[in-house]
């Protein structure tokens, strides 16, 4: 996992929205990252600093001048270990004090002494957000590499309603993953299909089938993190939509079909995730279909086979030359299966796996490309999967 074992330095300052700052550390720990809290006075006076002791399973740093137990005088430590520095939530002081060089407590000395990246996630009042002074520090932090994640906009603590709210805690994480990302997708348009289609036999029921989306929304996030511009169609799904992603939501294999044929010649990487069902029934009827006989047949035809469509298309040129990459899911003879599939569609690269991996957070691929070289990957979380799945494209694609 891009954050395993890496020490992610969370900086809390004084807003309602610290609290959320607990689940991005619960987060963070979740996916193996050692967590280093340091709240400002003011934070604490929002959450106490055992609640992040607790989460983070870490000594919670709030002053500058009272330095642990035992340890001396180590107030810079943070920032010599840090991999990442986050803020979250970035008041509008600390983005001033930082755009300004002003050291004068904990936080604000090991963001001006650090060499990480910095991370800030801005939380405040809509009018303190869009005021002049503060635009024009996130301005000038910007010019000098310190990357942003939000604000959000919504209805805020104090009732007014506009920019201003801190984003979600797992799109903060996302950030942080984007920070220690590889920029090796910049300049590329990637295309992801994700989930299930809905085949309806009336305006109830309907043919589909156990895929959640957990694979195609994670090489959305992946892309984007790596630098990519990324367009994710999706079939139904529970999933949060991934941030700053083009997001196309679809119902059936048709209208994923017209989404994708009409960002396909915009695509230079398309990955071809979405389980779509390969049959319909030939009749939708207009009301529920009631009881009646003991028995009920229903007609099925075949649906478009999309991924062939642009196998045929990227092979003639008639869109340019695109990288393509479809998945497989077989039950028996994985390999075989899959590398008739890579074939008989023209692909770059098949991600081969069987019915385990749906509906859940793991999956174990194989990962099979034109020249027949095919890389086993063990079990692993499909964040995982994802990262190693584009490690495998950029390296093909050159």
């Amino acid at each position: 996992m891009l954050i395993k074992n890496k020490n992610i330095v969370v900086g809390i300052t004084g807003g309602i929205a610290a609290y959320k700052s607990l689940e991005v550390v619960r987060l963070l720990k979740k996916e193996g990252a050692k967590v280093f809290p340091i709240m400002t006075k003011a934070a604490t006076e929002f959450v106490a600093p055992l609640s992040f002791a607790t989460l983070s399973e870490n000594y919670v740093a709030t002053d500058l001048f009272t330095p642990r137990s035992g340890q001396g005088l180590s107030h810079l430590k943070p920032a010599e270990i840090a991999d990442v520095l986050l803020v979250a939530p970035a008041t509008a002081n600390i983005i001033g004090k930082l755009a300004n060089g002003i050291a004068d407590d904990l936080l604000s000395t090991v963001l001006m002494a650090t060499k990480a990246p910095i991370l800030l996630a801005p939380a405040m009042n809509t009018n303190m957000y869009e005021s002049l002074a503060v635009r024009e520090n996130i301005a000038k932090l910007k010019k000098r590499g310190v990357g942003f994640v939000g604000p959000a906009s919504g209805e805020l603590a104090c009732g007014t309603e506009g920019a201003g709210r801190l984003v979600e805690p797992e799109d903060i994480v996302d950030a942080v993953k984007e920070r220690l990302s590889a920029d090796d997708l910049k300049g590329e348009k990637v295309l992801v299909t994700a989930g299930s289609t809905r085949e309806a036999f009336d305006p109830i029921r309907f043919l589909s089938n156990a895929s959640s989306g957990l694979m195609g929304y994670a090489l959305a996030r992946a892309a984007r993190r790596r630098g990519a511009e990324v367009i994710l169609v999706s079939g139904p799904s529970n999933l949060p939509r991934p941030g700053q992603v083009s997001f196309v939501g679809v119902e059936d294999a048709n209208e994923m079909r017209e989404e994708v044929l009409c960002h396909f010649p915009q695509s230079t990487i398309v990955i071809m995730a979405a389980a779509v069902s390969d049959f319909r029934p030939a009749l939708r009827h207009s009301k529920k279909m009631k009881k009646g006989a003991d028995k009920l047949t229903i007609d099925f035809e075949q649906t478009s086979d999309i991924l062939k469509e642009l196998g045929e298309m990227n092979k003639d040129g008639r869109a340019g030359d695109k990288f393509l990459v479809g998945f497989s899911l077989e039950t028996e003879d994985l390999k075989k299966n899959a590398t008739g599939k890579l074939q008989n569609k023209n692909l770059d690269m098949v991600v081969a796996n069987g019915p385990v991996g749906l509906g859940s957070q793991t999956n174990e691929v194989m990962v099979i490309d034109s020249t027949g070289t095919a890389l086993e990957l063990p079990p692993m979380a499909k964040e995982e999967v994802a990262e190693r799945i584009l490690d495998r494209v950029v390296e093909l694609k050159g």
